[in-house]
Formats: C-alpha cells, sequence, structure tokens
C-alpha cells in the first residue's frame, strides 16, 4: 500500500469533495472508484492520531465505568453492607448521658458484660419501628443491657421520645454532634452493635432491628457468647 501526502494531479479539477481530498492522506484502495469519480481518485481518509483519540476514549472509559458501578450498588441491599469494625475493638468514647449532662459514660465500663450498643434518634423515622421490640426485649429476664446513643439529636427532643415511647436503655449516651457516630461508621440511624465480654463488636445491624432479626439473629449470637 503506497502513501501519498497530496492528492494525485487528477483531483485538481474542482469538485464537491476536492476540499475533503486536500485535508486528508491518500491510500490506495480496492474500492471501486469509478462509482465515485470517472477520472478514479485513490481513496483519501483523514489519519486521528492515537493521542487526540485518547482525549475523548479515556472520558468515554470512565463514564462506562462509573455506570457499572452505580449499578451494582443498586443491586445492594444497605442493611446487608459488612463493617469493617466486626471482630475489633469497640471505638473508645466518653460522652455526657442524656439525661445528666455532669455524668458521663464509657464503653470500658461495660467490661466482662455481653452488651447491645443502640444508635437512635427522635428525628429518626424507621427508630419507631424499632423500639417497641427493644423495650419488649429489655423486660426479659434473658436481655442483655442495652446502652443507647442519641445521635444528633436535640436533648429535650430525645427525653420527650423515650418518655413517650419507652425507655428500653441501662442509659442513653448523648453524641450531640456526631463524632461518636464517625467513629463507629454510622452512616444512617438506627443501627445496633453486639458486643462482647472482652470489648469487641461481635455484629452489626444496618437498620432496624425487628422481631425477626432479634429472634432468628441476635438471641443466638448473645446466647453462644454468653451461655
Amino acid at each position: 500500500m503506497s502513501r501519498r501526502n497530496t492528492v494525485s494531479p487528477a483531483a485538481s479539477g474542482k469538485r464537491p469533495f476536492d476540499d475533503a481530498l486536500r485535508m486528508g492522506v491518500c491510500f490506495d484502495s480496492l474500492v471501486d472508484r469509478a462509482a465515485l469519480q470517472p477520472e478514479g481518485h485513490k481513496l483519501c481518509i483523514r489519519i486521528v492520531p492515537v493521542h487526540r483519540m485518547n482525549k475523548f476514549l479515556f472520558p468515554l472509559a470512565a463514564f462506562i465505568a462509573l455506570l457499572a458501578v452505580f449499578a451494582v450498588g443498586l443491586t445492594l441491599n444497605p442493611r446487608e453492607l459488612p463493617s469493617p469494625l466486626v471482630d475489633k475493638a469497640a471505638p473508645a468514647f466518653n460522652a455526657p448521658l442524656l439525661h445528666d449532662p455532669d455524668l458521663r459514660f464509657s464503653p470500658s465500663e461495660m467490661a466482662g458484660k455481653v452488651w447491645l450498643l443502640n444508635v437512635w434518634a427522635s428525628w429518626c423515622v424507621a427508630c419507631r419501628e424499632e423500639h417497641p421490640v427493644l423495650v419488649a426485649y429489655s423486660r426479659t429476664d434473658a436481655a442483655v443491657p442495652i446502652i443507647g446513643l442519641n445521635y444528633k439529636d436535640k436533648r429535650d427532643d430525645g427525653l420527650l421520645w423515650l418518655a413517650r415511647f419507652g425507655n428500653p436503655y441501662q442509659l442513653s449516651a448523648y453524641d450531640d454532634d456526631g463524632r461518636i457516630g464517625i467513629d463507629y461508621g454510622v452512616y444512617g440511624v438506627p443501627e445496633t452493635y453486639l458486643i462482647d465480654k472482652t470489648g469487641r463488636i461481635r455484629f452489626k445491624q444496618n437498620g432496624p432491628v425487628t422481631t425477626e432479626v432479634l429472634e432468628k439473629t441476635l438471641l443466638p449470637l448473645i446466647r453462644s457468647l454468653n451461655p
């Protein structure tokens, strides 16, 4: 295959495609040019440099990859997302109590006990769903202590909410700015952590603790940790 940088003399006549030929690089071609022009011209193809092609291909590939990640994300259930904190020590904190800001709570006080840390808020709609389950469980003889973490709430609103719907908590720590929640990887309330006697998180429930979750997941785990 030969290559020229200009068109052939036969293309010197003025024709509608002459300008296009001058912009291209001519190659011999098996294409029957007689159907296009009586004199017969070599087929001229404009060559696009690779770096100019990459300018468009790379953003297109990135966009397609982003769409693929988004599509996969839509198929995931956020309540089933694993937590990197499971089987690791529960993050330490020292927070004021919801009922009395002069008193404080630290998870270290629960050493030697199996317990639940429940993240809740008065503005949380889903918390209304799980709250009767927690209240009923807290009144059973086999219940382990439930520590509440009142998350990004107004103190008065939290107290009023407990007075209205019942209080299943041994106490509630007050996380008004959400910093404790950040350490625990909270991205939505309610969330519940099962913590063993050594202070390790053994299970995390994303979303409400339903009767099914309590009976089929939490209670068997609690029995195994607290025989």
